[in-house]
């Protein structure tokens, strides 16, 4: 079977809708022991702020996995779209999104700063080196 640079994406959307389960498994609990009751917004806006950390992560991971990934799948149909994928291509793809679902079990579990933020540098470095060989490429 041919290996493609989009499948490192459709991994990547499934893990980001795995985390969307995840975080209504543990922030609805969370806001129906706090009492948050959301026709009192303002109220409710400071119960949220009360949250435990466990639901409070999975949701901000969540919302990172809107942020940088956004560029990473800007540029893997960039790369598609333009053909020239390389093998080291797809494997900086991978990487990519391993890192990126290790961030975010880092992050939803113990969530060791220091960790998380090397993961990310990690994924970050796998990014820049896709820009940089698909500027290469023109």
């Amino acid at each position: 079977m041919e290996q493609s640079i989009l499948t490192p994406v459709l991994v990547l959307v499934c893990w980001t809708l795995v985390l969307w389960v995840w975080l209504y498994a543990t922030r609805l609990p969370a806001m129906k022991a706090a009492g948050v009751d959301f026709t009192k917004p303002a109220e409710a806006k400071a119960k949220m702020e009360t949250l435990p950390a466990k639901a409070v992560n999975v949701a901000n991971n969540y919302n990172h996995l809107h942020e940088q990934p956004v560029i990473f799948y800007a540029l893997v149909f960039y790369i598609h779209l333009s053909g020239a994928v390389t093998s080291l291509d797809i494997q900086l793809a991978w990487a990519y999104v391993g890192l990126r679902v290790l961030h975010s079990l880092i992050q939803c579990t113990n969530n060791v700063v220091i960790r998380r933020f090397m993961v990310f540098v990690l994924a970050s470095i796998c990014l820049f080196a896709l820009a940089i060989r698909a500027v290469a490429a023109l």
